[in-house]
């Protein structure tokens, strides 16, 4: 257990809000599982048992709240990682995290400790794909988030199958990709296509591009689940976030396999 995380325990049982009983199974069991900030309840523990700390999901949350959520998982010596965080948030976060780091079409926000601490070694490779430009903000969550997450991460734009000559031209950054995500609205063909590629698995998004009769993303959802590509898997509508963090599960792996 590092020395910072037993301090906290102190601080926490001389200040009244921990009870001694508490605060002995804390320090036997390796760490605080789990922090109460508010109306939040913060896994402290995630790391451990899931690799990565926990990220934090900002739309519903005050600027104050993600704030406050932030500073607690920096303290823990990791970079938090806090997604759908709109702008006019974004705004005050940064006046008083000024290292804070915000990618406004992600609509992420970064904030690494302020301790100078080594740069995590990275491990694989994961290229994002969009059909088109309007699916970029999507493609900007999973770019964000594999970058968080340690893996080197490629992105590709416009290569949709309005025009499919563009996408060969872009194979050689396709090919050795440990996985590849890929990013499309209309009627969600591309993941299907790339997969027939590549010999690595497509985690294919569906965007809410199109339109009435897209049904704001349904009908790629629809196409992606239908895809006769064995190697396509698919997300959420919109859900980079959950298409890059598993990209980044198997490129990890991958990679860290003997």
């Amino acid at each position: 257990m590092q020395p910072n995380a037993i301090l906290q325990i102190i601080d926490q049982l001389l200040a009244g809000n921990l009870e001694p009983a508490a605060a002995a199974a804390a320090i036997s069991s390796g760490g605080m599982s789990a922090d109460l900030l508010g109306e939040v309840t913060l896994d402290l523990d995630r790391q451990r048992r899931c690799g990565y700390p926990e990220v934090i999901f900002g739309e519903g949350k005050s600027a104050e709240t993600i704030e406050l959520i932030v500073r607690r998982l920096i303290e823990e010596g990791g970079e938090a990682l806090v997604t759908r965080v709109a702008a006019d948030k974004a705004v005050p976060i940064l006046e008083t995290l000024p290292h804070a780091r915000y990618n406004a079409t992600a609509r992420t926000l970064r904030v690494a400790p302020l301790q100078n601490h080594a740069a995590p070694q990275r491990h694989g490779r994961v290229t994002v794909v969009t059909a088109g430009t309007s699916d970029l903000p999507v493609a900007e969550e999973a770019r964000e988030t594999l970058d968080w997450m340690g893996v080197d991460v490629t992105l590709v734009h416009d290569v949709g199958v309005a025009g499919p000559h563009r996408l060969p031209a872009q194979l050689d950054k396709l090919r050795g990709a440990d996985a590849i995500v890929v990013a499309a609205g209309m009627e969600g063909a591309l993941p299907s296509v790339v997969g027939g590629h590549v010999d690595c698995p497509v985690i294919a998004v569906p965007t809410s591009v199109g339109y009435g009769a897209s049904f704001g993303g349904l009908t790629a959802l629809l196409g992606m689940l239908n895809s006769c590509a064995a190697n396509v898997v698919v997300v959420n509508i919109d859900a980079g976030f959950k298409a890059g963090y598993v990209a980044g599960m198997i490129a990890q792996r991958r990679r860290r396999s003997p």
